[in-house]
């Protein structure tokens, strides 16, 4: 059994995936909006939000919600705060790249106590709870244990909102870690990356620049597989930084080295 938190996480993602796959029978009727450039906002986007909140706010009215497209939502309990992307991978979506989730964290005085990633083209449910582990579909999930760099599949973005004098260092690391990793995948759904982090489908994923509702589900979902996450100095700041590098310990560990040259 689920806690009630982590429960209505999971109905408010299925529901929202709901929506999402209805949508994608339709993608010609969607309508889409450029919030910045390259960055795109879909009423499908809009809609999964408000069907999200909407779960929250029936079950916990007094929680505070920070979601991706309308923004922070103040209770009466600022203890506890739900972080929500509606739709993490936008631009896959539109053309019709079946990589994009659901993702929903929360957090309690600023600790990470439940996340959800739902991938509804799949219908793959990623779920974990502070200290209590990480399931997909209620099955345990770990950590790939690779140890070896050379042998690793790794994940990565590049982060298309860097300032323009931000935006070599994607490219430097990249340069750097490609001849000594196994392969690298660049998919387009941080959220769902890190979940595929967390049940072994990567051995570990780095981007920079990344927004709190892109990171803080799948943070934990890899923390409670046995994986590591950190900056790409090591340290803890990633919430706020958006920085992030998550792996096993042995991976991590090889990856913060190379990317401290850069």
């Amino acid at each position: 059994m689920h806690d009630p938190i982590l429960n209505i996480a999971i109905e408010a993602a299925k529901q929202a995936g709901q929506i999402i796959v209805r949508a994608m029978d339709r993608l010609d009727k969607i309508k889409i909006a450029e919030k910045n450039p390259n960055d795109f906002v879909t009423d499908i986007d809009q809609k999964a939000e408000r069907a999200i909140i909407t779960t929250i706010q029936k079950a916990y009215p007094h929680h505070t919600i920070l979601s991706e497209e309308s923004g922070e939502h103040l209770g009466e309990d600022a203890d506890y705060q739900w972080i929500i992307d509606p739709l993490d991978g936008t631009r896959n979506f539109i053309h019709g790249f079946p990589h994009f989730a659901v993702s929903i964290a929360v957090m309690h005085k600023n600790k990470l106590e439940y996340g959800v990633i739902y991938d509804p083209a799949r219908q793959e449910c990623f779920t974990a709870a502070r200290g209590k582990g990480a399931q997909l579909n209620d099955r345990r999930i770990r950590v790939a244990s690779r140890k070896e760099l050379h042998h690793c599949l790794l994940g990565t973005g590049f982060a298309y909102r860097h300032r323009d004098k931000e935006a070599a260092l994607p490219a430097q690391c990249l340069q750097a870690i490609m001849p000594i990793c196994g392969d690298i995948r660049r998919a387009g759904a941080a959220a769902l990356d890190l979940a595929y982090v967390a049940c072994g489908r990567l051995d570990g994923f780095w981007e920079w620049g990344l927004r709190i509702w892109d990171i803080a589900a799948g943070v934990l979902l890899v923390k409670e597989a046995g994986g590591l996450v950190t900056d790409p100095l090591g340290q803890e700041d990633y919430l706020q930084s958006g920085h992030v590098v998550a792996a096993n310990p042995a991976v991590l560990k090889q990856m913060v080295k190379v990317f401290k040259c850069k």
